[in-house]
């Protein structure tokens, strides 16, 4: 679970569907301790995006502002609407199944469309923090009201988030990093939220369990954000568009 998590969070693929489907498949309950053991694995995967970003983020300081604002909406909505979501939606295999597949169609059309829109990824000379600079508060606000749709279990932070950043304007180089730098605060006030709700009181040997979940979700998110970084480089959204769509209905028909 902790490979499923760390190779899936920052892909535009919902990390929530992987974890659940992988939960099904290997027959694990939903217990108490599996919960705050998926917790556990979602902070390794904020440090992996904290170390890849470290010296970026010190050095250009100035850009925190812009992704606090990104992160409001989120915060706001994701406490007013927290109890709906875990009691009601996590787990609802059906809206899980349509979320992955409207979202995968939905990915597609984002991007032919901000490819005609959008200046090339090979054509930004503007650098990141410097287009990141020139965004509007108001664009910014709409990355994080996008991003919060991702809510809906299935739906997906980093597809949403890339999502917005591109449909405001973003070439889709930028749209990515910013994702990735967006998840610190959004997934650390969300863990946070989780440990707070649910206690932090554990043996010694379910503090072993959750160190090697930690330490397995931070590698493999180490490897996935480079990877998928380098991938996108020179392919588009579409594979994962219909990777999506293809999860979604098999999750739908068979599963279900």
């Amino acid at each position: 679970m902790s490979i499923v998590e760390g190779v899936t969070e920052f892909l535009p693929v919902s990390s929530t569907a992987h974890l659940v489907l992988a939960s099904k498949l290997m027959g694990i309950s939903q217990t108490g301790f599996v919960k705050s053991f998926e917790i556990a694995i979602q902070l390794g995967a904020i440090l992996a995006v904290v170390v890849l970003y470290f010296k970026d983020l010190t050095a250009n300081y100035r850009v925190w502002p812009k992704i606090i604002l990104a992160f409001v909406p989120t915060a706001v909505l994701g406490f007013i609407f927290y109890g709906f979501v875990k009691s009601v939606l996590l787990g609802n295999s059906a809206v899980t199944s349509i979320a992955l597949a409207a979202g995968g169609l939905l990915f597609i059309v984002i991007e032919r469309v901000c490819a005609k829109l959008v200046p090339a990824l090979n054509t930004n000379t503007h650098g990141f923090y410097q287009e990141l600079a020139k965004l509007p508060s108001l664009k910014l606000l709409g990355i994080g009201v996008m991003q919060s749709v991702s809510m809906i279990p299935g739906v997906s932070r980093s597809a949403a988030s890339i999502a917005g950043g591109m449909l405001v304007g973003l070439t889709k180089q930028t749209a990515i990093k910013f994702s990735f730098i967006l998840a610190i605060p959004t997934m650390l006030a969300a863990t946070s939220l989780d440990l707070y709700k649910s206690g932090f009181m554990f043996n010694p040997n379910e503090l072993t369990v959750l160190t090697i979940g930690f330490l397995g979700s931070f590698g493999f998110a180490l490897l996935a954000v480079k990877t998928f970084t380098g991938y996108l480089q020179k392919h588009s959204f579409v594979l994962f568009g219909i990777y999506r769509i293809t999860i979604g209905l098999l999750w739908f028909f068979v599963l279900m």
